[in-house]
């Protein structure tokens, strides 16, 4: 089976602007993805879909190629993931290159390793349609979500009498570091219905950067972690 592993980093960025390459314990934060893709990959499947001169100029200079520019329109806050991967697989196959799956990764999970990939990529079979990465959510719908009635009274997001959250089922929760695409599938059924199977991750693992307490967040882990080595 081959796979493409696509790095989706587009300019923009309303949270923390900058974030895809802003410097992480002295290096752009893109280049902790782009180095777990390497730890599972020769580079010629490793691509980096940005429409940001500045980002690509970076990657270029890490020693990976940026194969083409993602249009502005395919970097705008409406624009769909499903799109910005059909427009690669595209790419590539004008090229006669064709994948069977793709593993998009995102920039903002740098502690997101090798061995995560490895992993993941263990647990995809030809039947597999879809594997994203999850953690056990600290926000179970059996004990601490409520939506509110037409009265306006919180009730329990799911029914269950439990009296202790260490008692609900395991729900599971996106942690965006992840995906493993079937590309046939893909093509066949859209993202939104693909059959999705989990690879759990851990907590310290899963974290998302999305603003500036998250990046300081991991800032701290890996300097913590590097002081005890």
């Amino acid at each position: 089976m081959d796979f493409l592993f696509l790095i989706t980093a587009r300019g923009g960025s309303k949270g923390l602007p900058g974030k895809n390459i802003k410097p992480l314990n002295g290096k752009p934060l893109i280049y902790y993805t782009i180095d777990a893709a390497r730890a599972v990959s020769e580079q010629q499947h490793i691509c980096v879909s940005t429409d940001d001169s500045t980002i690509a100029a970076l990657v270029e200079e890490y020693g990976l190629p940026v194969p083409f520019k993602r249009p502005a329109a395919l970097a705008t806050d409406s624009a769909t993931t499903e799109q910005v991967l059909m427009h690669a697989l595209q790419f590539y196959e004008e090229q006669g290159i064709n994948y069977d799956f793709v593993v998009i990764l995102q920039p903002t999970s740098p502690l997101r390793t090798g061995r995560h990939l490895q992993e993941a990529m263990a647990a995809v079979t030809p039947y597999t349609e879809m594997i994203v990465s999850v953690k056990e959510t600290d926000a179970n719908p059996y004990y601490v979500l409520f939506e509110e009635d037409e009265q306006g009274i919180l009730q329990k997001s799911k029914e269950g009498a439990f009296t202790r959250r260490q008692d609900c089922p395991a729900v599971w929760e996106l942690n965006g570091a992840i995906y493993i695409i079937n590309v046939a599938k893909l093509k066949q059924k859209g993202l939104s219905q693909l059959k999705k199977q989990k690879y759990v991750m851990d907590k310290r693992s899963s974290v998302d950067i999305d603003d500036e307490t998250d990046f300081r967040l991991v800032e701290f882990i890996i300097s913590k972690e590097e002081e005890q080595t």
